[in-house]
């Protein structure tokens, strides 16, 4: 992705390069390099999503076909979750470690392989073994691309090209539902089932990925912080000399203010001063999140059987719905640098809790699809918003550690939700489901109004 070869580290206005890093990317002008990696990058986000929704299809599909009962179904939909759990924990700790970079390499190697051998599962405790381990590999991935993105990308576009990187990642969403609905109707395509295609297609395509993740560079923020300044000032120069040349002008200067160098930061610095209380926010968002975000999306199609819609017409219904998604974040893309990143995300939480519940009475089909569309529209300029935001709240030393074992929560509850969800679904029905959801994002607003900090347009390392 950049040329490497340059000269050794110079002093330039007095610090030396490497402490400059983060200086001197936040000031580049967006070039076909900054739109490349985003793209590269961002495509990856496809499979994370794209698994995490298949759960839902995988139950609904399933139930009928292997006479799953109410906790098989639900330990479908769990059971990526919990390896996620475990992925996030492990590999975001690892990226801050051992690089950003080579944690790209390890975790959609993993997913690749689990999902192929996913597809060859025999019953549904070989299934189950499979997707934990597939969730697993994917577990870091999303931390990854907000970690990566965010070191690179100058402060004056990050929220943006992070919103784009999304959009393309949101287009797994429609296609995991799509592909189900087409290959449940025809049942088996050249005599396999057809939901052990969507597994295959997931596999391949992310080893395709995995290939042109190669060409990827190391984060010189992540270098300077472990005292590998020349390797991060001849990624720098060579990033330089790539966007001058891509946008034909001479670059501007350097701040010197700006130039504040980073430092390893321990994992327990997380819980004083001033990060004690931005990880407890975070911690709380992420747990309420899950509720209204993953919440639809991985239980849309079971909510949809339950309305007494068919396997068919429930996949289907929950498609369309699901084509928010990549609008939403499409439509996040011209406000997220406008608007202050804890202001975007109260105001789509809210928006969701009001969609959801209007999903949740629906029973026209109109209704369904309409308030099931909009749900989703909102709720990925929710989730651009937040994973803009939650690049911006913690240093270098500790973003992927700190990132990452939240958003482990998150994952967490998302093994417990569909025993919790499903239950409520057949003692209370689908509007005590998302009317409970809207209860716990307004909370969630509360969370990040009262201790989150402004981060718009700010440096990582002046937040």
């Amino acid at each position: 992705m950049t040329d490497t070869a340059c000269p050794t580290p110079e002093r330039r206005g007095g610090a030396p390069a490497g402490t400059r890093a983060a200086a001197r990317l936040d000031r580049l002008p967006p070039s076909r390099w900054h739109r490349r990696i985003t793209l590269v990058v961002g495509i990856g986000a496809f499979f994370d999503l794209y698994e995490i929704f298949l759960g839902g299809v995988l139950a609904a599909v399933l139930a009928a076909q292997w006479d799953l009962g109410h906790a098989a179904k639900s330990w479908v939909i769990a059971a990526g979750f919990l390896g996620m759990f475990v992925g996030a924990n492990v590999l975001s700790v690892l990226a801050d470690r051992f690089g950003r970079r080579r944690m790209f390499m390890v975790n959609l190697a993993a997913y690749s392989a689990s999902s192929l051998l996913c597809a060859l599962a025999p019953n549904v405790q070989w299934l189950l073994v499979l997707r934990f381990l597939s969730g697993l590999g994917l577990g870091a991935e999303l931390v990854l691309v907000d970690t990566y993105l965010a070191e690179f990308l100058p402060r004056a576009v990050r929220g943006r090209y992070i919103a784009y990187a999304y959009t393309f990642g949101f287009i797994g969403v429609p296609v995991a539902a799509l592909l189900g609905a087409r290959l449940v109707a025809g049942h088996q395509l050249w005599g396999i089932d057809g939901w052990r295609w969507l597994l295959v297609a997931g596999a391949l395509g992310a080893g395709f990925i995995q290939l042109m993740r190669r060409q990827l560079p190391e984060s010189p923020r992540w270098l300077t912080v472990h005292g590998r300044e020349p390797e991060a000032d001849a990624i720098v120069t060579g990033i330089e000399e790539r966007v001058a040349r891509e946008t034909g002008r001479s670059l501007p200067s350097v701040p010197e203010a700006e130039s504040l160098p980073e430092r390893k930061v321990p994992l327990r610095e997380m819980f004083r001063g001033d990060f004690r209380r931005r990880t407890l926010m975070w911690w709380i968002f992420q747990v309420l999140q899950t509720v209204g975000y993953y919440g639809f999306g991985s239980l849309a199609p079971v909510v949809l059987t339950a309305k007494g819609h068919t396997v068919t017409e429930s996949l289907l219904y929950a498609a369309l719905g699901f084509c928010g998604y990549p609008i939403g974040s499409a439509l996040s893309v011209p406000l997220i640098d406008r608007i202050e990143r804890r202001t975007l995300i109260i105001a789509s939480a809210l928006g969701m809790a009001a969609c959801g519940l209007a999903f949740g009475f629906a029973a026209a089909t109109w209704a369904i699809v309409t308030f099931g569309f909009l749900l989703t529209v909102c709720s990925n300029v929710f989730s651009n918003a937040f994973h803009v935001y939650q690049t911006e709240i913690f240093p270098t030393g500790l973003r992927s550690s700190a990132i990452g074992i939240a958003y482990s929560l998150s994952r967490l509850t998302s093994v417990v939700l569909p025993f919790v969800a499903l239950a409520v679904l057949d003692d209370l029905g689908a509007a005590a489901v998302f009317g409970g959801s809207a209860v716990l994002m307004v909370l969630l607003c509360l969370d990040v109004a009262l201790l989150g900090p402004r981060s718009t347009g700010r440096s990582l390392e002046r937040i």
